[in-house]
């Protein structure tokens, strides 16, 4: 059982013994400093009345209750007006080492979710250009909170919204247009609004390679050409993009399909039925003041012309006739105003609740102390796939995934190139190496990790041991907070503090050089750690190599350099 429900759960047992309820307002959480103990609970001050009595003196006659039936209770303190203190049994610890032993890579894994069916959708960029920095924060964010979602017992799936319809399509059919008329020697001046990076013009003279006649055409048709071929290419590049990006999507959901299928329409129908939408001025309108907007919105222009919010609307109605019970969708910090209205569209279709939106900063990139612009449009940006290629899918994910999505991020590409301690995810997946190492070494002399049990455990009774295990036993809980909070920073920072954790107790302990026994017993705790941070990389999408460039010194080098075949 975890420290903190065992905790509530004897805390529990000794008030009813008394005949006190649960107060609504307990908070049962770690001191603020270790000195006090494991945890501490705030029960006593909140019956005092209840119970008649001072907080003080029923603090301390609820510590002589949990003395007499906590097993697994060291030491049981009253501090301040009324706090619960208690540190709890070494044993306690050491048996988190059997748990992860036997649960591998499974380890922190739980069912809270019960199956529920989430759909996660990101990306979803239109296909007018090759993925930048911005789109890759939201795909590690995306793809992270999928793997959290499925390790706690949710059935997840991931879904791609292709932008294929409307203004920007027709803006990029005509883009593509242009350039391959300009590059077949015809005088035609640039368009006021076009895509101008270069691989506008690339995708251009491979049509016209392929297309030989297609000036000939009539100019509807060349540019319906223009547009399919360039949505291809570049839906293709994102694709693989995703792919070394160690991102995958289960369904790559078309936008034209909506209208070819008569969603849109579908959708009109059902709420016009319900008179959530009305006619006026030859245009169609959602009555979304019903729902907390300050003013109703237009589904349908009066030139016919469909507005992104009818799309989407119908696309989130596709997704509940799914079966989907909850939807999360990842968007641009830049669509913020536009949250509230949809989370009222769905709930007019009787979905309240249902939505939930996370908004993602833009990342500032920097370049040799210089920011890098990035303009789909100018051709001035940094595509994901060249920040990837410059510093690897594990760097960008871990950085990506080391703040919350909605605060600024700058990408520091030297940094993160850096085989050093300030680089944070060399910091860690260096934490799991340093492990392998020492198993290596270890086989090479013949000693093998320890079994779990109180041989081994007597040997691993420093506060230094402890500490580790204490850091074991908290990352189930760091995974289920992660999934509920939808916050996959939450793992990034407690795989910071066990690989700190980690480094410091390789600082001051021998291993292999301690004798057999105690470096058996080292091994079995350092095995448990490799593993733990093995599955914390695994939620992030980050690799946990077993060999690694040696990092500098940090203390007595007992064993093999992580390098060393």
């Amino acid at each position: 059982m975890k420290a903190k429900h065992y905790f509530e759960d004897i805390l529990r047992r000794a008030l009813d013994a008394r005949g006190l309820p649960w107060p609504d307002k307990a908070v049962i959480e770690p001191p603020r400093e270790r000195k006090f103990g494991d945890y501490s609970a705030n029960v006593a001050m909140l019956l005092s009345g209840a119970a008649k009595m001072k907080p003080r003196d029923l603090a301390e006659a609820l510590a002589v209750d949990l003395r007499a039936q906590a097993d697994q209770i060291g030491r049981v303190e009253v501090a301040g007006p009324g706090f619960l203190n208690v540190t709890f049994a070494p044993g306690f610890w050491h048996g988190i080492l059997a748990d992860v032993r036997a649960a591998g890579a499974a380890y922190g894994a739980s069912d809270v979710g019960r199956g529920q069916k989430v759909q996660v959708e990101y990306v979803s960029a239109n296909p007018t250009g090759p993925l930048h920095i911005g789109h890759g924060r939201g795909a590690a964010l995306g793809d992270s909170l999928a793997r959290l979602l499925r390790k706690t017992g949710h059935a997840v799936e991931c879904e791609y919204y292709i932008n294929d319809a409307g203004r920007q399509m027709r803006i990029l059919g005509d883009s593509v247009w242009l350039r391959l008329r300009q590059l077949a020697g015809q005088d035609v001046p640039d368009l006021e609004d076009f895509y101008r990076g270069d691989y506008i013009k690339d995708i251009a003279a491979r049509v016209h390679r392929e297309h030989p006649d297609i000036l000939a055409l009539p100019e509807a048709q060349a540019i319906d050409i223009c547009f399919g071929e360039a949505v291809d290419e570049i839906l293709a590049g994102i694709k693989q993009d995703l792919a070394d990006f160690r991102v995958g999507h289960d369904v790559w959901f078309s936008e034209k399909s909506l209208v070819e299928a008569g969603r849109i329409d579908e959708t009109f129908a059902d709420l016009l039925a319900r008179d959530l939408a009305f006619e006026q001025d030859g245009a169609l309108w959602f009555r979304s003041t019903n729902f907390g907007d300050d003013k109703d919105r237009v589904l349908r222009k009066s030139s016919g012309e469909l507005t992104y919010f009818a799309s989407d609307i119908a696309y989130h109605h596709d997704k509940f006739t799914r079966g989907f019970a909850r939807v999360i969708d990842i968007w641009g910090a830049d669509h913020h105003g536009y949250v509230s209205r949809m989370q009222g569209a769905v709930e007019a279709l009787g979905k309240k609740g249902a939505l939930q939106v996370i908004l993602v900063q833009l990342v500032s990139l920097l370049k040799d102390g210089e920011q890098v612009a990035m303009s789909t449009r100018a051709g001035k940006f940094e595509t994901l796939a060249d920040v990837v290629g410059y510093v690897g899918a594990d760097a960008a994910r871990f950085l990506f995934l080391s703040r919350k999505s909605d605060s600024q991020l700058e990408f520091d590409l030297e940094l993160v190139r850096r085989k050093s301690m300030d680089n944070p995810v060399f910091y860690v997946q260096y934490a799991h190496a340093r492990i392998h190492s020492m198993l290596r070494k270890a086989l090479e002399a013949g000693i093998l990790p320890a079994a779990p049990g109180p041989e081994a455990y007597a040997r691993l009774a420093g506060e230094d041991d402890l500490d580790l295990c204490r850091q074991l036993e908290r990352f189930p809980d760091v995974v289920a907070q992660a999934a509920e909070l939808l916050a996959p920073h939450q793992v990034s920072h407690y795989l910071s503090e066990l690989a700190g954790a980690l480094h410091r107790y390789y600082a001051r302990h021998h291993v292999l050089s301690a004798g057999p026994e105690i470096a058996a017993a080292r091994l079995l705790l350092l095995s448990c750690v490799a593993a733990t941070l093995a599955a914390g990389l695994d939620l992030l999408g980050v690799s946990a190599p077993e060999r690694m460039d040696q990092a500098p010194d940090q203390g007595d080098d007992n064993v093999a350099d992580p390098a060393a075949p």
